[in-house]
């Protein structure tokens, strides 16, 4: 039964249900705030500066989602190897890795800093932007570089505060930095016209109040105290970047997509087909940052009954996350086809771009269900230690994208090829998918998991 209670030795006296809701409404809310703040701008952008700007923002975001995809991927590379030592009540190992844990944050908010403010301007050109569309693009994500270690700090600290039961806190600390950025973009946008700048800026100022938060949960958790006497792990170093490399891609790799079908959106279609994607880019990024927040709410129970040896457990928990995104994705594609002619006013785009963007926008609709199933079992596999599945299909789908969206379908059916090869790579990594999960419960048994 998909409620029943977690094992009689659990210290809560919480069914799998409570504690499944209690994981992963939170984490839903603040994985859709994390990717709200570049929306945010995009709409306030969009209004003020129109086409062009929202083009801008929506080439500039990939450098936002690498810094988030820094911080999310240490953070929960940190927060699987916590959540374990939890289930096997090992205290020492859990302040082991999470010092090692906060001192590769603080390490990655400098190397970062210092990368993208050498190269930032390199990479915009490299992801296709040039004259004006350069320009707007570099006012944007100079003050972005400026402020990494904020947003580093922010995606970092929430997966480590979901662990020690503040899956709460970690989502009103999202929420905290979105209603600033909401109101610092209108203020500074909208009111004092600082354009690009002024976005950039709402956005680090929001996201410094989220890392401030965090920082303030662990402060009074007593979990900062981990980092005094601390003493550097390579094991245990090496074991964080390697947990840390799944989650790292699922971060990244939509933006990745972002930055191929940008490519091929120009080539075969113009600044008008990027324009269209940039709205369309958007609503999905919600969708499934809603459906990732599923999947790592997950994570704790997960990784902790994996360390506690609960193999059933497990297994509820997961069934229960494929209920629930099946359930979101199917309402989501029913809200968002019901309102295909009304979210490209919502950004402020040209007349001439509403039908067009109404069409694509329900071509991707059709990959939702496919997205949930991803979006629930990559992060299952990365819970468990199944890094190299995990990686299979969060790698899988930009190369996929490459092949398809580049050469093969736009060869013969020309920019709709584009749209059409998204959902197409969804649904054959849902088949892998479906075919590794199988795979792995036959070869695994319950001697295998950690005693």
């Amino acid at each position: 039964m998909i409620f029943q209670r977690l094992s009689k030795g659990d210290d809560e006296d919480l069914s799998i249900q409570r504690k499944f809701f209690a994981n992963v409404f939170p984490a839903m809310l603040a994985f859709a705030f994390s990717g709200i703040y570049a929306i945010v701008d995009g709409f306030f952008i969009g209004q003020k500066l129109g086409d062009m700007g929202l083009a801008a923002i929506n080439v500039a975001y990939p450098i936002t989602a690498f810094i988030q995809a820094v911080g999310t991927g240490i953070g929960m590379g940190g927060a699987i190897a916590v959540a374990i030592c939890i289930g096997q009540k090992n205290e020492e190992g859990q302040k082991h890795y999470l010092s090692n844990t906060l001192v590769l944050i603080g390490i990655s908010c400098i190397a970062i800093t210092v990368l993208l403010l050498l190269g930032f301007p390199i990479l915009l050109q490299w992801f296709g932007a040039g004259g004006e569309l350069l320009g707007l693009a570099e006012q944007y994500t100079q003050v972005i570089a400026i402020g990494a270690a904020f947003q580093i700090l922010g995606t970092g600290l929430t997966p480590l505060i979901r662990n020690y039961n503040g899956s709460v806190i970690a989502m009103c600390s999202m929420v905290a930095g979105f209603l600033t950025n909401v109101v610092l973009d209108w203020l500074f946008v909208m009111v004092l016209s600082y354009g690009m700048t002024g976005a950039a800026v709402a956005t680090v100022i929001g996201q410094a109040v989220t890392a401030a938060i965090g920082a303030l949960f662990l402060w009074k958790k007593k979990k900062l105290q981990c980092l005094l006497g601390y003493r550097p792990s390579k094991g245990e170093i090496h074991r964080i970047l390697l947990g840390g490399l799944s989650p790292f891609g699922l971060t990244l790799s939509p933006n990745l997509v972002i930055i191929v079908i940008n490519k091929a959106a120009f080539l075969y279609g113009g600044d008008h087909a990027v324009a269209c994607y940039a709205v369309v880019s958007y609503v999905v990024c919600i969708v499934q940052l809603l459906l990732q927040g599923v999947g790592d709410g997950c994570q704790p129970l997960i990784s902790q009954a994996y360390g506690a040896g609960q193999e059933r457990d497990m297994h509820t928990v997961r069934r229960m996350a494929y209920v629930t995104g099946g359930i979101l994705s199917v309402v989501s594609m029913g809200v968002m086809y019901s309102l295909r002619g009304v979210i490209p006013g919502v950004f402020g785009v040209s007349d001439g771009l509403t039908q067009d963007v109404a069409r694509v926008l329900t071509i991707f609709l059709l990959g939702f269900v496919f997205v949930a199933f991803l979006r629930i079992t990559i992060p299952y596999f990365y819970a468990v230690k199944r890094t190299l599945f995990a990686c299979l299909l969060i790698y899988g789908e930009p190369i996929l994208l490459c092949l398809m969206a580049l050469l093969v379908l736009p060869s013969i059916l020309g920019v709709d090829g584009v749209w059409i090869s998204v959902p197409a790579v969804q649904m054959i990594l849902t088949a892998l998918g479906i075919f590794l999960l199988v795979w792995s419960q036959k070869k695994t048994k319950a001697t295998e998991l950690p005693s």
